[in-house]
């Protein structure tokens, strides 16, 4: 009961603990989460992008073609005015410039003129040709015209402004005036005052891009100074309708918030800070006529009567691209055309006001909820249940947007749902194997873990009975150890024997390998057993090596102060063995019988004979790659009949005193051989390389006449 109890609490708690953290972040609203719903929501516009509808809405593209048939860009302002003039007269309602023109011309008569020598009767000609900038004002004055202007954060262009000079229009509140709910600005690059006191409107061709650069809202009203503007897509329809008002719907609450901007008859939802959603179309060419048509005549009237147009740039090299949510690179001026589009045809996306309310109702439900179902339920149930749940609120995500153009962010819910569910199941596998893990550690301690292992997984082993298996055993022995215990304190030598044994043990388990037995200060571990090892053979040589290296630095430490701690001897051989539980039913025990298993052992106890510390087998060395070895001998156990090929496999570095291995091989392959030349190769070795064992057990036997490599042992 205790336990059941002890797991409710806490899963109350991860419940709460999730609850709140993923309610914190709906609240907090993060860059990565807005990352994360705009890209879903980019997503749904891939989908399902807005269908094409002709509305009376064109851009008059000053394109590449453009470009290079009247000239690089800025066009004289002569120039637009025609522009202007073809477009009023072929019926456009409204003409906007995504443009700002705060300069004047360079290419006006009077400013070209004085930068040249003239005589005072070419200056009296050339002050007499029209300015530019004055011809355009006229054309602008003589239709309807709506001009861009740029706002900046700071007011390093000019001082901080209410408006800019030419504000032909009014706003007008619905509830209480909230202008800082809007983006503020404080300072505006407007057009040159002539040319926006002729205009018939003024807009902002600032976009508010997130973090990813794409565009999706276009904003109707921005705040410089502390008043409202319009952009040029809200002023575009105002001048188009024949109206004097922008009227801004406060939203219900206590916070600042914009719900809706009215213009003439229609009604456009925004967010709270006064932007509609766009819902864009794939690229449509019909939406583009190029300038230089228009300005030829050749452009079809019934493209541009009774359109709002807009004049904009395509050309890569005006630099006015933009990234939209269907992955594509847009021009600027498409911003506004599309939001145009949806504004004439009533096509809107809307994110309610209630969407981060019933967002963050959904999270912490749905955490609690997940955090139950991974805590108590099997866990195929459990899986599968909160898969559904998962996929179902992204479903419903995606069918508000599909059939109700609602944007509503599945994404966090779903997000923070697997994150409690994940959680919760943590918790839930550590709980349920929180004993076993404690019988696992504890039964470590008396058997390899690998083997504890092992049984855990397959609790059917856990029976009498062997089967054959090519398995590789390491044995090991520490020369000396008796007689330290004669010399120092027993429990003193006990303590570095343990130190000495858990590194050894340690060593042997990162290689995978076995614990068969400790005896005494000896080792034997085996490998491929009770867990098939396919490269058995090397984790073995690889373990042996890493073993002698730590047993040298062991010993040379201890011995650096004054103990006299002995060497450790290696012997490593495969072959095939019965491995399995032998005993009885009252008490068995694992391990691997055979001649291999013994055949290690010998090959361990020889190093005492050869004056080596580790021996290796042929057969382990052969399934080895990448060991630097040199041959012993062939060598006859005692109790064998049949040679065993042994080798001395060498570490990176070559012990010192041992002769190089290219010139042992020359001397050893005599031996071999049977070549009379061999005892005078390896005198001449001995002379200068003494400390090499092998090289002195050579010399010894030559000097005895015993011819080959063969070597019979009598002794273990």
């Amino acid at each position: 009961m205790r336990k059941k109890l002890s797991l409710r609490s806490v899963a109350a708690m991860l419940s709460l603990a999730t609850a709140v953290l993923g309610l914190t972040l709906v609240l907090a609203d993060p860059l990565a989460l807005q990352t994360i719903r705009n890209q879903g929501f980019d997503q749904y516009q891939r989908w399902q992008p807005r269908t094409y509808e002709a509305m009376p809405v064109r851009i008059i593209d000053i394109d590449e073609a453009s470009l290079e048939k009247i000239g690089q860009w800025p066009w004289p302002r002569n120039k637009l005015a025609q522009l202007v003039e073809q477009l009023g007269a072929k019926g456009a309602v409204a003409i906007g410039f995504d443009v700002v023109f705060a300069e004047p011309d360079r290419t006006s008569p009077a400013r070209v003129s004085a930068q040249w020598a003239l005589s005072p009767a070419q200056a009296r000609s050339l002050a007499a040709l029209p300015d530019n900038d004055a011809t355009f004002a006229q054309a602008i004055a003589a239709h309807n015209v709506v001009l861009g202007f740029a706002l900046r954060s700071d007011a390093a262009v000019s001082q901080p402004q209410q408006a800019v000079p030419n504000a032909p229009y009014r706003y007008v509140w619905v509830g209480e005036p909230s202008p800082q709910a809007l983006h503020a600005f404080a300072a505006a690059v407007p057009p040159l005052p002539a040319l926006d006191a002729a205009a018939s409107g003024s807009g902002a061709l600032t976009f508010m891009p997130d973090g990813d650069g794409v565009v999706r809202r276009v904003p109707m009203a921005l705040a410089l100074a502390g008043a409202p503007v319009p952009s040029l897509s809200a002023e575009l329809l105002r001048v188009a309708q024949g109206v004097d008002n922008h009227i801004l719907r406060r939203a219900e609450g206590d916070a600042p918030a914009l719900a809706q901007v009215r213009i003439g008859q229609l009604t456009v939802p925004t967010n709270a800070q006064g932007e509609m959603w766009l819902h864009y179309t794939n690229a449509q060419p019909a939406r583009y006529v190029p300038s230089w048509k228009v300005l030829a005549g050749e452009a079809d009237p019934a493209l541009l009567e009774g359109h709002i147009v807009l004049v904009g740039s395509s050309a890569q090299g005006l630099m006015d691209l933009r990234f939209n949510p269907l992955g594509r690179v847009m021009p600027g001026v498409e911003a506004h055309a599309q939001a145009l589009e949806q504004v004439l045809s009533g096509h809107y996306l809307n994110r309610p006001s209630w969407a981060v309310a019933a967002e963050a109702i959904a999270v912490v439900l749905g955490c609690v909820a997940m955090v139950w179902i991974g805590a108590y339920l099997p866990s195929l149930w459990a899986a599968g249940i909160s898969l559904a749940l998962v996929a179902g609120v992204l479903w419903g995500g995606w069918s508000a947007f599909s059939n109700h153009r609602l944007l509503l962010d599945s994404f966090t819910p779903s997000l923070a749902w697997a994150v409690a569910f994940a959680l919760a199941s943590l918790f839930r596998h550590f709980w349920s194997e929180r004993e076993q893990r404690w019988v696992k550690e504890a039964f470590s301690r008396y058997v390899s873990p690998n083997r504890v292992e092992y049984l855990m997984n397959n609790p059917g082993q856990l029976e009498l009975g062997g089967k054959r298996q090519h398995c590789s055993f390491v044995f090991t022995d520490l020369a000396g150890f008796t007689s330290l215990m004669e010399d120092i304190d027993p429990a003193a030598a006990v303590a570095l024997l343990n130190d000495y044994l858990e590194d050894m043990i340690s060593i042997a388990f990162r290689h995978h390998g076995t614990l068969d037995r400790i005896v005494g200060d000896a080792l034997a571990i085996m490998f491929s057993a009770p867990v098939v090892q396919p490269d058995h053979a090397q984790r073995a040589l690889d373990c042996a090596m890493e073993m002698h290296a730590f047993a040298m630095g062991y010993a040379r430490d201890l011995q650096a102060k004054g103990i006299a701690f002995g060497h450790t001897r290696f012997g490593v051989h495969s072959g095939e063995v019965i491995v399995g539980n032998f005993g009885g039913h009252a008490l068995f025990d694992y391990r691997a019988l055979g001649d291999p298993v013994n055949t290690a052992a010998r090959l361990e106890s020889v190093n005492k004979h050869l004056g080596t510390q580790i021996c290796v087998s042929e057969g382990t060395l052969s399934a080895c790659v990448d060991v630097s070895a040199r041959p012993v001998g062939h060598l006859v156990l005692k109790g064998k009949k049949n040679a065993l090929q042994v080798f001395e496999p060498l570490p990176d570095t070559l012990p010192q005193g041992y002769a190089p291995t290219t010139m042992y091989l020359a001397a050893y392959e005599a031996v071999h051989d049977g070549d009379p030349c061999a005892k005078e190769l390896f005198e001449r070795l001995r002379e200068s390389y003494p400390g090499d064992p092998l090289v002195a057990l050579y010399c010894a036997r030559l000097a005895e006449n015993e011819t080959g490599d063969r070597i019979v042992l009598n002794a273990k």
